[in-house]
């Protein structure tokens, strides 16, 4: 990318387990403070893995207005919301600094389940005589719920809020694709300024996989039972991984023309130098084969116009399965051979759709700060792992570029190029 169109990361903002903001999310990261604690938000009691990355200092009062939105925003709206509120505020974005016409939205999002305590009252009424009465549940429910209840669950409706709060009338986009959304949307929002159909995006993603109906919905096999040292329970490629651990947390970036961000005196955080998915077939139960993630890592480098050699770090889906970890590090390894790799997941765990862009947000303060995170955990490499781990500690002395990944069960995966500010 070049000239007026080249897109520049302006703006950052974290929502984490390791803190809300982007200082004390990075104080934590390069400290390998983990994120991972005993659920609190609801009686945990009763599951076999009752810990994950819960945020336990998040009040939504606190960020979201106005006040009474939060009647239709669910957690992950809110720390949605949240995160692209934070970035626009880094990024120094003020009333009359952009063209409303000319500044958009596009955020991931996982699927959002409804509060069991919403649906409560219902479902026991319809449970007549012991047994449960669909009908009495389909004349009830319209009753019990809120008018305006299927607001706080459309996945679309992060990026209309903060739309409407940052009065962002430009392109404005929501992509539910799993692990890989939030990469995603940034290579949208990216591509939207490419185009020149805007000249600034906030680009987000969300998730909470710790509420309850997405626990039961996922269910429990490929989590860790590490329940006794929780805060060991992640580790990406390390030999003795037994599963990855849930979490919740949101991040935003606001991606800018370069041309756009020089005239307004705007502080350039990064580079984005290319954005790229590409996708395996992977159903019916057929494993994955790794050749989506290759194709991606390829493909970004390509348009990057860089080779392998060029890579100062990558930043990992490392979600901690044995399988996965398997499929990554062997693509990771055939493409870019011997590259330091690190995995910020072992210290926040699994963030849904959110973990995409606050991983991203991991490495541009990498770059800036010339210190790429240590992955927590990481003691007994895998050989089945071939992937040079960055561990004990974080590390100094690479290259002020980065590559950072997601992929997914399904076959998407995603790779986003980007580079220190010049």
């Amino acid at each position: 990318m070049s000239g007026s169109h080249e897109v520049v990361i302006t703006g950052m903002g974290v929502v984490s387990p390791i803190g809300i903001g982007c200082a004390p999310f990075w104080d934590s990261l390069l400290a390998g403070r983990s994120g991972i604690r005993p659920i609190t938000r609801f009686d945990s009691s009763s599951l076999k893995v009752p810990f994950g990355g819960e945020i336990s200092d998040f009040d939504p009062k606190l960020w979201v207005r106005p006040r009474k939105s939060l009647k239709v925003m669910s957690r992950e709206i809110q720390f949605g919301f949240t995160a692209a509120d934070l970035a626009r505020t880094d990024a120094g974005l003020t009333a009359g600094s952009v063209d409303p016409d000319r500044c958009g939205v596009v955020f991931g999002s996982d699927m959002i389940y409804a509060d069991l305590e919403e649906m409560e009252r219902t479902y026991r009424r319809a449970l007549a005589g012991g047994h449960f009465d669909f009908a009495i549940w389909s004349a009830s429910i319209h009753e019990d719920l809120h008018p305006l209840w299927l607001l706080k669950h459309l996945p679309n409706m992060t990026a209309s809020h903060i739309a409407i709060a940052h009065d962002a009338r430009g392109p404005n986009n929501s992509i539910v694709l799993s692990d890989v959304s939030g990469l995603l949307a940034v290579a949208e929002a990216a591509s939207v300024i490419e185009r020149g159909w805007a000249d600034v995006m906030l680009a987000g993603g969300t998730g909470c996989r710790l509420h309850p109906a997405a626990l039961a919905a996922r269910g429990d096999a490929l989590l860790s039972r590490r329940a006794d040292a929780c805060t060991h329970a992640c580790r990406p490629f390390d030999r003795d991984r037994d599963g990855l651990v849930n979490g919740e947390g949101a991040g935003t970036l606001v991606l800018e023309s370069r041309q756009h961000a020089e005239a307004r005196g705007a502080r350039i955080r990064g580079r984005l130098l290319s954005a790229v998915s590409r996708c395996e077939p992977a159903a019916g139960g057929r494993p994955l084969a790794g050749t989506a993630l290759r194709m991606a890592i390829r493909a970004a480098l390509a348009k990057a116009a860089m080779t392998p050699q060029h890579i100062g770090h990558v930043n990992a889906h490392g979600v901690s399965t044995v399988e996965m970890d398997r499929v990554e590090a062997e693509a990771i390894a055939a493409e870019l051979g011997d590259v330091p790799v690190t995995a910020p997941k072992s210290v926040f765990g699994h963030l849904g759709a959110g973990g995409g862009t606050v991983e991203l947000i991991a490495s541009v303060l990498a770059l800036e700060t010339g210190l790429v995170p240590a992955t927590l955990n990481y003691e007994s490499p895998d050989p089945r792992c071939p992937v040079n781990v960055i561990h004990d500690g974080p590390r100094s002395g690479l290259l002020p570029t980065a590559l950072a990944v997601n992929l997914c069960s399904t076959g998407q995966a995603a790779a986003v190029v980007i580079a220190a500010a010049d």
